[in-house]
């Protein structure tokens, strides 16, 4: 059995998915629960069971398989047809390393994931220190300065053990170009770069540099010899903490999304924690997703204005570097968890809005979780919190915005197609209208 507390403060939730998805990979059976203090009906009721048939039964009432029947012709026709290219011509993931931080649910085998059309191009973080030292002082400058032109705060200080310094921002400039230029080389779909291990007793973090690839606006990078701009015009899609499972999800949306005319940038959050806020024109459950710092700033009240980079926590990052931090715009989004179960692949989609909360509430929120990251104050449709917790395979959740409510409800249609077409088992969690 795996048990939480209800806490934002420590990541045990997203420890409790993390642990809870990587025991349905292997196929070990489990239950779980948690809760605030543990005094509470729910959780005692659920430990009466436990003792009692060795099992806790939870609410999956709002899961149903996809009935590809259903979607509609344009939606089906657009999904379809990207999926088939996608087998046709292959895509390649970058892989800094793989397996972060005991994650076994973020690796998908290959004989799970070939037969998608994506395959993985294994590479080191070595690689990318190698990289770093091949960009030019003035290059990494150039980025810095266009994001200063951009308006985008930088919380900086002079101790470099404690606060984050213009040489830490500095070299994360260089690793943004080493990384597209290393995607370039290998002809790259998507990357990935390792969390916390192993750069991080070498140079500055990667958040930074997480966030920029996700986004379409983002400073440009030029082919060491040609000049060439690499990934003009396009995000180059960059799942956190080398998430495979987020990996897939982050390229059939790129591709779904931007066939649709909607931005493509997206991000994985943690599933880190919420509590229900009245006010503001809100009375909902509203989740706190977090994520390190890959959220583009495309997502943010401001964009590049609204966003800052703070030092990451010293205890982790004893080199330093920044984030990518902003407060998520309110809008429509589709949320989608792509995970392995049973030898198979599986994916989870869903419905909800971003809400916009009082800017007291939101630093408070914060402030009982991790207050240099990116925060998005998101409210599930049709999914109650422990019908989440119960369901949800992975301490990560993707999300991708739409103009509006309807764009969103055909982009998922289509998302779908897409997923079914690659062989992925799709189920619809919560109000879909589909």
């Amino acid at each position: 059995m795996t048990i939480a507390n209800w806490s934002g403060q420590w990541p045990g939730l997203v420890g409790l998915l993390n642990l809870n998805g990587s025991l349905t990979k292997m196929g070990v059976k489990y239950s779980s629960i948690w809760s605030i203090d543990f005094t509470d009906d729910f959780f005692r009721n659920g430990i009466r069971e436990w003792i009692k048939t060795g099992k806790i039964t939870h609410d999956a009432s709002h899961v149903r398989d996809l009935d590809a029947a259903k979607i509609p012709a344009a939606e089906a026709e657009l999904g379809q047809a990207l999926a088939r290219q996608l087998k046709s011509e292959k895509a390649i993931f970058g892989i800094f390393d793989e397996g972060c931080m005991g994650m076994y649910n973020a690796i998908i085998d290959d004989e799970l994931l070939n037969p998608t059309g994506i395959y993985k191009e294994r590479l080191s973080q070595s690689a990318l220190l190698a990289g770093m030292n091949q960009v030019t002082d003035a290059e990494a400058q150039a980025v810095r300065s266009w994001l200063d032109d951009r308006g985008m705060t930088f919380v900086t200080g002079k101790d470099e053990a404690t606060e984050l310094t213009d040489a830490q921002i500095h070299a994360q400039c260089k690793m943004y170009i080493a990384a597209v230029r290393i995607a370039h080389e290998f002809s790259c779909a998507a990357v990935g770069i390792q969390y916390q291990l192993g750069l991080r007793d070498m140079t500055s973090a990667s958040d930074l540099v997480e966030g920029l690839l996700n986004n379409v606006d983002r400073p440009p990078v030029y082919h060491i010899e040609s000049g060439e701009e690499l990934f003009a015009g396009k995000a180059l899609p960059h799942f956190n903490e080398v998430d495979e499972g987020a990996g897939v999800d982050a390229l059939v949306t790129n591709r779904i999304w931007t066939a649709m005319g909607f931005d493509p940038a997206t991000t994985l959050h943690d599933v880190r924690w919420g509590e229900h806020y009245k006010g503001n024109g809100v009375d909902d459950y509203v989740w706190v997703f977090l994520i390190s710092g890959a959220a583009p700033p495309s997502h943010f009240i401001g964009g590049y204005a609204g966003a800052s980079s703070e030092r990451q926590t010293p205890m982790y990052f004893r080199l330093g570097g920044g984030t990518l931090k902003g407060i998520s715009r309110p809008g429509e989004i589709v949320w989608s968890r792509v995970y392995v179960m049973g030898g198979a692949l599986h994916v989870d989609m869903g419905r909800a809005h971003v809400v916009e909360l009082p800017r007291e509430e939101t630093e408070r929120r914060w402030q009982l979780s991790s207050p240099p990251w990116p925060i998005m104050h998101a409210v599930l449709h049709g999914v109650t919190r422990d019908q989440m917790m119960a369901r949800h395979k992975a301490n990560h959740v993707n999300v991708v915005y739409t103009p509006t409510a309807d764009d969103a409800d055909k982009a998922l249609a289509a998302k779908a197609a897409m997923f079914d077409e690659m062989g992925i088992q799709v189920h619809l969690c919560g109000d879909v209208k589909l």
